[in-house]
């Protein structure tokens, strides 16, 4: 959910900053950017599976283990959903219009090449997922609530 949270947040940027010239405050032009998911890598995976195999071989076996504060975040920082990075990419488009106040001597102005049907199409399909995936998590939700009740 997180990375769909983040392609949700890079492409509003990216729609929001189509026809600027220079980001306010900065006087750069703003760079289009994209996000980059990668999933676990094998390590990750063996990580998580050791530190809870280790974790149940240590315990009682007439207790169940909760996780304390230490083994939560040791879990986290092992967590196995995908990672993500934002990259910035230097695509620019050249319009002329020799009255702008960012034109250059030729008078052209540097804007951000931001497709805008590819950035919507990313947007929804984001959006998409990202209710798909709050779906899952509710339905879960509500199946150990169900389990409870027995």
């Amino acid at each position: 959910m997180a990375v769909q949270r983040e392609k949700i947040t890079v492409a509003s940027r990216n729609i929001a900053n189509a026809n600027t010239s220079v980001e306010a405050g900065s006087g750069k032009p703003y760079k289009p950017q994209s996000v980059q998911a990668v999933g676990p890598s094998h390590e990750s995976f063996k990580n998580v599976f050791t530190n809870s195999v280790s974790r149940l071989n240590t315990t009682n076996e007439k207790h169940i283990s909760t996780p304390t504060a230490h083994d939560s975040g040791r879990m986290q920082q092992n967590a196995m959903g995908p990672e993500f990075q934002v990259t910035e990419s230097d695509n620019f488009r050249f319009e002329f219009d020799p009255n702008h106040p960012d034109a250059d001597e030729n008078g052209m102005v540097k804007y951000p090449d931001v497709d805008l049907v590819r950035e919507m199409t990313q947007l929804i399909s984001a959006n998409r997922m990202y209710e798909a995936n709050l779906s899952s998590v509710q339905a879960e939700k509500e199946i150990i609530r169900k389990s409870l009740e027995i």
